[in-house]
């Protein structure tokens, strides 16, 4: 604790620290007015309505340019009806045969290709915002930017139109959102914050707003402009009834690993979800038996040589909603732990200046649980039914807050419950502070074969997260102090270490050349943990620097040194190069990225210091404006000396490859094959344990679909899997599924 008030101390002395703090920029204020007219969606801006609509014609380039003219001509319309709000656009082009503009699958249009639209923040708090973007062919982009977090989440889906339409001079785009899709308090007349927005990838990623943002800001949607006139809009509520069927066929060998499979009967089944929005303040979300057959598989992590478990992200869209309010600065939310619900109930909402969401489901089981440790992180089989409550509660003072956290997880004979306070301070738009103090009450399951430490024991502790933040235009500083207990356990979170101490500290300087690199960034940090009784975990120094160029490239390149302790208590010193690059090179080598590290790795299996590499390669390739390839190639590989003076020999080398090819036929209607290769080939005469010589997995994913928007839909789906053979490694069928699911949403 004595490390955690250090740094409040340091914090409290900050609003005399202020580096090249910069006044507020003005806010821009746009009045809309009633349509004159109907408007068609159909990408043509001639009709008068929008002639007659509220004009922006002021926009300025955020990046690489600091508000300044943009390069290309942008024109915003705005108007609205009884029923629904529009936003229309002219974005000029001085070449159009250069617009990336693929065909994609919804919320699939990536930053290296044109798009624009509208973000509103219809509760007018400048904290959050609805992201409504759209490509050149009409494909939608939604999601919800949170200034709290600083996150931009994907995940959420609303009920809008958009149309778009490539022209000689240019795009336009018309975007119509029905207002029952909103959430708005009930007064008369309306004040919204809003923005608009154009993203134009050539040489360079070039980002144009309607307003100004201030380089070096801690906020993104605290820049937002003003709409008023806004009058007369209809009440809220909305109710979406999506009910679901689905028929699977599975595929399991008839006796061991290498038998034929054996196809059991077809298998029907169903389930609902729901959500009702009786207000602006409040969403309820409600689903039973939730199929999530449709999600694509995880990408392949190479998890050889690896102390602690893996982090995936979550996919699964009844766990989507209001997620922002789960993200904290410890992870003890996690909601991939709730393996496979029967049903599950959350309410989300908003009232005075708080903001709340509770979860409530009934998990069957399966799957894995994290069992943490100082030094390395162990898995135990989940094969009992739980039922698990999920509750955060966040008030707001100005752009600051303070809120609090439960998570109840209860099984038979057992229970993992956490609960505490947070905080996020805005001491002023450069810095921020930061905490967490949560503790936990365990009782273990009673089934020692899965894990030692399951034997219904008792567990309690404690864990605290304190940092702070400065964000200048070219100075940026960050500091953190960090302690999780030994008996801490967030059963519903993912913490796969416990038992320790952590500061990090962090200075950068960027600057703004000209020539290929548009802002480069310096920086040097470092590193120091231990165990709750003191005992050296690691240390670390790095320095390196990393810049945004030509290409909408980015470059990434540090030093690493640093100490690691193991499970047997050896320390062992590591030399590292660790570097990332990624770039555009045009519009259809879409994107290329390499990163990895080269240098010294400790051999964790065998306490001993050994040499390797990591190197991962991914990229988009669009042959065609429909077709999409998208590649991900992992390779590591580790040598050590079997005694000292001997030559160097492979311990392992593990690959990973994945391609996933998408056809898009239009904004409804995609075909999408999966192909997933991962394999880890040992040599065991170098390991102190039993090893297989080989390990691996393919696995194949092919899917259909037809979306008339993203609740209503037909899937036709089939996967099939293969795992290696210990000895020889020959890549043998272990299981094969075939499946329908077609659900249509009700709306209200």
């Amino acid at each position: 604790m004595r490390k955690l008030v250090m740094v409040a101390a340091l914090a409290a002395s900050l609003p005399t620290f202020r580096l090249n703090a910069e006044v507020k920029p003005p806010v821009p204020q746009f009045r809309i007015n009633r349509a004159t007219g109907p408007i068609t969606i159909d990408g043509d801006l001639s009709e008068e309505a929008w002639q007659n609509a509220t004009k922006v014609e002021q926009w300025y380039e955020t990046n690489p340019g600091d508000n300044t003219p943009p390069k290309v001509r942008n024109i915003g319309y705005l108007t609205y009806d009884d029923r629904y709000f529009y936003a229309g656009f002219h974005f000029y082009d001085p070449n159009p045969s250069q617009i990336r503009a693929p065909f994609t699958d919804r919320d699939f249009v990536s930053s290296d290709t044109d798009y624009g639209g509208v973000i509103l923040d219809t509760r007018n708090d400048r904290r959050t915002g609805i992201l409504m973007l759209a490509n050149p062919r009409g494909i939608q982009y939604d999601s919800v930017s949170d200034d709290t977090t600083g996150n931009e989440d994907s995940s959420p889906d609303f009920y809008w139109d958009s149309a778009a339409k490539i022209t000689n001079d240019g795009w336009t785009l018309e975007i119509r959102i029905p207002f029952s899709s909103l959430r708005y308090e009930q007064k008369d007349p309306q004040e919204w914050g809003i923005m608009l927005y154009r993203n134009y990838p050539r040489d360079r990623r070039y980002q144009m707003f309607s307003n100004r943002i201030p380089r070096g800001s801690n906020c993104f949607i605290c820049t937002e402009g003003t709409l008023v006139g806004l009058e007369n809009l209809p009440k809220g509520g909305h109710l979406i009834v999506a009910p679901y069927v689905t028929a699977k066929a599975d595929g399991a060998p008839r006796g061991d690993l290498g038998s034929p499979l054996v196809t059991r009967p077809v298998r029907g089944d169903g389930g609902i979800d729901a959500k009702w929005t009786p207000n602006a303040a409040m969403a309820l979300d409600a689903t039973i038996n939730p199929d999530f057959s449709q999600v694509e598989s995880d990408i392949a992590a190479i998890s050889a040589n690896q102390r602690f478990a893996i982090f995936y992200p979550e996919k699964r869209p009844f766990f989507l909603e209001g997620n922002e309010l789960f993200s904290t600065p410890i992870q003890a939310v996690y909601t991939r732990t709730i393996t496979s619900p029967r049903f599950g109930i959350r309410a989300t909402g908003k009232f005075n200046h708080n903001g709340y969401t509770i979860l409530v489901t009934q998990d069957r089981g399966g799957g894995s649980v994290i069992i943490p440790g100082p030094t390395e992180s162990n898995l135990a089989n989940q094969d009992f039914s739980s039922t698990d409550v999920i509750g955060r509660i966040r008030h707001d003072f100005g752009r600051s807050y303070a809120s609090f956290l439960l998570t109840d997880r209860e099984f038979s004979g057992g229970y993992n419950r956490v609960l505490g306070p947070d905080f996020q301070w805005r001491i002023n738009p450069l810095d921020t502070l930061t905490g967490q103090v949560l503790v936990s009450q365990s009782r273990t399951p009673n089934v020692p074969d899965q894990n030692a430490e399951w034997d219904g024991r008792k567990l309690s502790s404690w864990a605290g997260d304190l940092w702070w933040s400065h964000s200048g235009p070219k100075w940026d500083l960050f500091t953190e102090a960090k302690s999780i207990g030994d008996e801490f356990r967030a059963d519903a979170g993912f913490l796969p270490q416990v038992g320790f101490h952590s500061n990090y500290g962090e200075i950068g300087y960027t600057t703004h050349p000209a020539g290929f690199f548009s802002r480069v960034r310096y920086y040097v940090f470092s590193e120091y943990d231990s165990k709750q009784d003191g005992a050296l975990l690691g240390r670390l120094f790095s320095a390196g620097f990393g810049g945004d160029g030509k290409y909408s490239s980015f470059t990434r390149i540090r030093y690493q040194l640093d100490e690691v302790r193991t499970t047997s208590d050896q320390t062992f010193t590591r030399h590292q190069l660790v570097y990332q690059v990624n770039f555009t090179p045009n519009r259809r080598f879409a994107y290329v990225q390499i990163d990895g590290w080269v240098g010294q790795q400790v051999d964790f299996a065998n306490d001993r210091l050994g040499e390797g590499a990591n190197v991962n390669l991914s990229g988009i390739v669009r042959p065609t404006d429909h077709l999409e390839l998208r590649f991900n190639n992992s390779l590591s590989w580790l040598k050590v000396r079997p005694f000292p003076g001997a030559t160097r020999r492979h311990l392992f080398t593990a690959q990973a490859e994945r391609v996933k090819a998408t056809y898009t036929f239009n904004s409804r209607m995609f075909f999408r094959g999966i192909a997933q290769y991962q394999r880890t080939n040992s040599r065991p005469s170098l390991y102190l344990n039993a090893v297989d010589h080989y390990s691996g997995s393919l696995a194949t994913q092919l899917l259909f679909a037809y979306k008339l928007n993203w609740q209503t839909l037909l899937y036709l789906g089939a996967g099939d899997l293969r795992e290696a053979t210990a000895d020889q490694g020959n890549m043998e069928k272990s299981a094969r599924q075939y499946f329908m699911k077609l659900s249509y949403a009700f709306q209200r």
